[in-house]
């Protein structure tokens, strides 16, 4: 087996996150430090930094997986593996998984991925208001009447969008926090004010913030975090 599929297969890291840290020097296979075209064998002994390899598994009593990625830049949400670039090839999880939502290939930040598709519908429909909080880079200098107007309701795709949210953080940035997920919906928002988004990034879903998370790099969510995202769920 490949090296970095073994590590990824531990539940620690991706396959991406495994790569980064054979380059590193930091993986060593039977007192041997590794490079990418190791070979594991059954019974190698693999060490990160000299100490075996901590578990960052699936909880004990858990039947799903649900994992927090900060998602870069052209990386597609589809589970299409014709797809460059596709999401649960970037992720390389061992189990069968899946993103909640999506962020489109234009835009970064935090989405949720599972093996559980009971929570999926829980999470997105728009009347449960989980909130999604965004950062969003405009081409033109922010104003007051164009906050205004996108936390009024714009319409998109033939509908208007709920009220929102809306502040300034820059000249030209702004935060915005929605309880829907229309496609590429606040791209749309801000044309229809002749304003062209030229960075977004979502920060926060409900309870669950980006954090520490570098582009690329994914974690489990907690017990805690997904009984405060889903509290009237008792099985995961």
């Amino acid at each position: 087996m490949r090296l970095n599929k073994h590590i990824s297969d531990t539940g620690y890291c991706s396959r991406r996150e495994a790569d980064e840290l054979i380059s590193q020097g930091r993986v060593s296979v039977d007192g041997v430090t590794a490079t990418y075209r190791t070979q594991v064998e059954e019974g190698s002994e693999v060490l990160l930094d000299g100490r075996p390899l901590p578990e960052r598994s699936q909880k004990r009593g858990r039947r799903h997986v649900y994992i927090a990625l900060n998602k870069p830049v052209g990386i597609t949400c589809t589970t299409e593996s014709d797809v460059k670039g596709n999401i649960v090839d970037f992720v390389g999880h061992q189990q069968r998984i899946f993103p909640i939502g999506r962020l489109d290939k234009d835009s970064e930040g935090l989405i949720l991925l599972t093996s559980n598709g009971d929570i999926v519908n829980e999470i997105l429909r728009a009347e449960n208001k989980h909130e999604k909080e965004y950062l969003v880079g405009v081409n033109r200098p922010v104003t007051d009447e164009f906050l205004r107007g996108m936390a009024r309701g714009v319409r998109v795709h033939g509908q208007m969008t709920l009220p929102c949210r809306t502040s300034k953080l820059a000249k030209f940035g702004f935060r915005i926090v929605l309880t829907q997920g229309l496609n590429r919906q606040i791209r749309l928002m801000a044309a229809a004010f002749d304003y062209r988004v030229t960075q977004l990034r979502r920060v926060r879903i409900d309870n669950l913030k980006l954090g520490a998370l570098k582009p690329g790099q994914w974690r489990n969510l907690t017990d805690v975090e997904l009984r405060a995202l889903l509290p009237g769920r008792v099985e995961w």
